[in-house]
């Protein structure tokens, strides 16, 4: 299965360049990924650069129970493989995601210690990193690039949105041009790249989210994960939220926003997320009352009955 077998997705279970196809490809079946908290912080939240982080993070909404930077790395991985093999069957490949914060915020021993330490497992084949553009630099990558001789890695950068005016609103504590620096350092060593993006914000305009899939796709990531945003509890969004409710997205209307995003982005683009779970627990809004599963087979049949593809009216 080449890349470009993607501009024909008939050929495909998905009409979109799935992250599972691509999984299979490469590894001849599913590998799973298990996260792990290291214990690091943010440059917007230790007051390098800000305080109390961006307006819509609370960790503990995406973290799973076996996560815990209390724990060892080697003890979060040892519980996680369990967790997961309870619930998926045949699974003998992991990639340890190290998600909470920004896990290149560190001096690179600090790092070395903690990846190297996961890659010591027998069944990790692989790392991916969770961070922010302006936490790498060249002597960190190096270090990736090395380990990505032997490993699976990649690099996952939130950016959030393409719009430097909404950076600014959500305490992101960079710019969008700090974003292309960080790709531009990490591709020229031919490391794997993912971009984070979050649709929803009130004061952004779908044109500009079909325009992200033009513009992303001009900075060649090697995958993509996109969610819609959730207001969660003990956050800047929540208190804003409170004292003056403002639109949110249904899933239905989401659902057409994707479709029209997929068209027009590039089908080399692996697309690892499109929908966001936030536990009842800290999710304030929206409240879709509709699982991730249920959603992916809805576009699945979307996309089906209206004919359409990733790149559809993707223009190079």
């Amino acid at each position: 299965m080449t890349k470009t077998d993607y501009l024909y997705p008939w050929k495909h279970p998905k009409r979109y360049n799935a992250f599972s196809e691509y999984q299979k490809s490469r590894y001849g079946n599913r590998v799973q990924k298990v996260t792990v908290d290291a214990g690091f912080t943010c440059p917007n939240r230790d007051g390098s650069l800000a305080k109390g982080g961006c307006i819509y993070c609370n960790n503990e909404s995406f973290n799973p129970g076996y996560n815990s930077s209390q724990k060892s790395i080697s003890q979060q991985i040892k519980e996680g493989i369990g967790f997961l093999r309870q619930r998926y069957k045949n699974i003998y490949k992991f990639i340890v995601y190290f998600q909470p914060y920004s896990n290149t915020y560190a001096p690179l021993e600090v790092l070395k210690k903690y990846y190297e330490e996961a890659l010591s497992h027998e069944e990790v084949i692989g790392l991916t990193i969770g961070t922010r553009p302006d936490c790498v630099d060249e002597e960190k990558l190096d270090y990736l690039a090395f380990l990505a001789k032997n490993y699976d890695i990649t690099i996952e950068y939130g950016l959030e949105s393409i719009s430097d005016d909404t950076l600014k609103r959500i305490n992101r504590g960079h710019d969008v041009q700090a974003f292309i620096d960080a790709m531009k350092i990490t591709k020229e060593r031919n490391l794997k790249t993912c971009t984070h993006l979050i649709f929803g914000f009130p004061w952004e305009e779908i044109s500009l989210w079909l325009e992200t899939a033009e513009w992303i796709s001009v900075q060649e990531p090697d995958f993509l994960k996109v969610h819609q945003l959730h207001v969660v509890k003990d956050t800047v969004l929540a208190k804003m939220y409170k004292k003056s409710p403002f639109p949110l997205l249904g899933y239905d209307e989401y659902l057409e926003i994707i479709i029209q995003f997929l068209e027009r982005l590039s089908p080399h683009i692996v697309i690892q997320r499109l929908f966001g779970e936030a536990p009842p627990r800290t999710l304030i809004a929206p409240h879709w009352n509709i699982r991730n599963t249920r959603l992916v087979k809805l576009l699945d049949e979307l996309l089906e009955k209206k004919n359409t593809w990733q790149g559809r009216l993707y223009v190079k």
